[in-house]
């Protein structure tokens, strides 16, 4: 006698999911299909085509995504635009931090109170978000005062999305790493250092 096939639940996305890795790990793509899983997501771009480098990446993620996403721009007011976005059943993909990052060192803009607003904002958004960041302390010490400035802004930020996020994961050579999920115990550090 056969047994009809079992069905599987369908997929939970927590409420926040922080994807991390170096460059061409593949986060963007983990983040992507995170939010396939669960239905049409809206993805929130932080990228400006500033060159034609830039335009082509930003081309090759368009492709990459096909037909059923929405595309909301927006460089600067994270925090703002995730607030005005979040739905429920409607999950969005933000990629990525570090470029958002980029644009606020940029803009002469304080990384210190923009990455709290988008900390406190992301404790009350009324659909699920994956947030997508590179991870930049694991290389070389930059050179210059401003490339270490950067560095250390992006592993502050890292931080303080780590700790509100309710499952994080760490990509390389295109295998998730899970390093936080709901219900694991993590001990958890400060943040800042």
């Amino acid at each position: 006698m056969s047994r009809p096939p079992a069905t599987l639940p369908a997929p939970i996305l927590p409420p926040v999911t922080l994807v991390l890795g170096g460059a061409r790990s593949g986060k963007s793509r983990y983040g992507e299909a995170l939010v396939r899983s669960v239905g049409p997501g809206l993805y929130l771009a932080t990228a400006e085509a500033g060159d034609a480098e830039m335009a082509e990446r930003i081309r090759h993620h368009q492709d990459r995504r096909g037909a059923g996403w929405e595309t909301v721009e927006e460089p600067l007011a994270l925090a703002e635009a995730l607030s005005r976005h979040a739905a429920p059943g409607r999950p969005i993909l933000v990629d990525c931090l570090t470029l958002w990052l980029s644009n606020l060192m940029a803009a002469n803009r304080d990384p210190v109170a923009e990455t709290q607003a988008l900390a406190t904002a992301l404790r009350g958004l009324a659909g699920p978000v994956v947030l997508v960041s590179n991870e930049v302390g694991l290389g070389l010490v930059p050179t210059t005062p401003l490339g270490r400035a950067f560095r250390d802004e992006a592993g502050r930020l890292n931080q303080a999305i780590a700790a509100v996020a309710d499952r994080a994961v760490f990509m390389v050579a295109g295998l998730p790493l899970v390093l936080k999920e709901p219900g694991r115990d993590t001990l958890q550090m400060p943040v800042g250092s």
